[in-house]
């Protein structure tokens, strides 16, 4: 099960995008822009950029998350949203020897496709390792030729066999990364992935993003989730049909005690 974990974030968020929306309006100094920001006052200037479409002033605002358990399929995805910073667990300096995987619940729930699958991930766990013992000697070999100490040797090599073999690995292979979005790439990010037709996992990271910053940031992200939860099915024929009950799911979101 993937595991979400908000590290960081901008202190008062809400009131910084207030800040910056007030700006725009006002010919007050930087020193007393945020004077008279009540949370009244803070939540209407949120409301109104929303209404306006005034989203600039949002991107002011980040938060930064923890993402464990996570397959290397999710990171192709998640990658995807380029106006984010990713840091994640490399596999060319970490060795694959011993790796997690994910198994996917469809999987999972067919005891045969479950086997199937299990005995195709201790494949690659042998492939991979076999791969690495081959390649660390020549490289070790390489290394020692080249007028490098046995200890020094040894070490570098395995590094370099890392980099090959890991071209065996499963797309299931976990994976672990931090990244930092801002509000507007966040609300871009849950329109598209919290919807019923993402793909499961990045889905079900999606939620647990939005059900850690919706308590932090109420009102800017009031209308986060899926297309239907501000409006109509975005997805056209592709629709799943169940807007009402998509719109009842991410109203509760991240209220639940």
């Amino acid at each position: 099960m993937p595991k979400v974990t908000l590290l960081a974030y901008t202190p008062e968020p809400e009131k910084v995008v207030a800040s910056a929306a007030k700006l725009c309006y006002s010919s007050a100094g930087i020193d007393k822009i945020a004077q008279g920001l009540t949370p009244e006052k803070t939540a209407s200037y949120v409301a109104m950029i929303s209404e306006l479409g005034h989203a600039s002033t949002i991107e002011h605002v980040s938060f930064t998350f923890g993402i464990e358990g996570v397959s290397r399929s999710f990171l192709a995805q998640i990658t995807r949203h380029r106006i984010a910073s990713f840091s994640v667990k490399s596999q060319r300096y970490v060795n694959e020897s011993d790796f997690e995987y994910v198994v996917p619940p469809e999987i999972e729930s067919i005891p045969e496709a479950k086997q199937e699958f299990l005995a195709a991930m201790e494949e690659s766990r042998k492939h991979y390792e076999k791969i690495c013992g081959l390649l660390t000697e020549k490289h070790r070999q390489d290394l020692l030729k080249a007028g490098k100490s046995e200890k020094e040797a040894s070490r570098t090599a395995g590094k370099m066999a890392n980099e090959d073999a890991r071209f065996v690995l499963p797309n299931a292979c976990e994976t672990k990364m931090i990244c930092t979005f801002n509000a507007r790439e966040l609300q871009h990010f849950f329109g598209l992935r919290c919807c019923n037709r993402a793909q499961w996992e990045i889905r079900e990271v999606a939620n647990r993003m939005l059900a850690l910053v919706k308590p932090i940031a109420p009102d800017i992200f009031a209308l986060s989730g899926p297309g239907c939860v501000r409006g109509g099915c975005t997805e056209g024929k592709m629709t799943c049909g169940r807007a009402a009950e998509m719109r009842d799911f991410y109203r509760k979101l991240g209220t639940e005690e």
